[in-house]
């Protein structure tokens, strides 16, 4: 039932959004050099890798001059990234994950092996279901970036928001349910339009 439902609002999505997408990738060329697309490698379900679909808000360096998390007013998101970042609309081109069987709508962010290297017994739980666009956790943390600064944005992501993060997706792992994803899906929208 869940795949069905992430095949075909993932399918519905892609359709309905193309002029958006459109319009978004060519802003993403007028404003810097590089790619399109973000293609970064994450963990998936089961603990298979497989690479993330964004619309590139960052110079295409970014990785090569600075650590995976991204802080407040970090130089290395271009003009056009500061605006579609806030509303979450670089994640929209990961419907292309969700058709591919890659990821669901709704599960566990996912993440780069720094940090699912990092689980806890309990924690690895977590790879056994498809990774998400949306969970518990992106709604608790919406505006990470904020919250961990611009000093050492990693540093204060792994000692202080990881554990909770974690614990998160733990939670939706542990009492995932249809109505669970509905609700979810109903909170990251609300997140988004009051940005509250």
């Amino acid at each position: 039932m869940k795949r069905a439902f992430d095949l075909f609002f993932g399918a519905l999505g892609l359709v309905v959004l193309t002029p958006i997408f459109i319009g978004i990738a060519v802003l993403i060329k007028l404003d810097s050099f590089g790619p399109i697309f973000y293609r970064g490698v994450r963990v998936g379900q089961h603990g298979r890798l497989f690479r993330i679909f964004k619309f590139r808000t960052m110079r295409p360096d970014a990785e090569l001059v600075g650590s995976t998390s991204t802080g407040k007013n970090d130089p290395r998101v271009t003009r056009v990234g500061r605006w579609l970042r806030p509303l979450k609309l670089d994640e929209l081109p990961q419907l292309l994950n969700v058709v591919r069987g890659e990821m669901s709508i709704v599960g566990p962010r996912p993440e780069v092996e720094e940090h699912t290297s990092a689980y806890t017994e309990e924690e690895k739980v977590i790879l056994s279901v498809l990774p998400g666009i949306t969970d518990y956790a992106s709604i608790r943390f919406f505006d990470l970036n904020d919250l961990v600064g611009s000093e050492d944005p990693r540093r204060v992501f792994i000692e202080k928001y990881r554990a909770e993060k974690n614990t998160l997706r733990v939670a939706y792992v542990r009492n995932q349910s249809f109505w669970t994803d509905f609700r979810i899906i109903f909170l990251t929208f609300a997140r988004i339009v009051s940005r509250r």
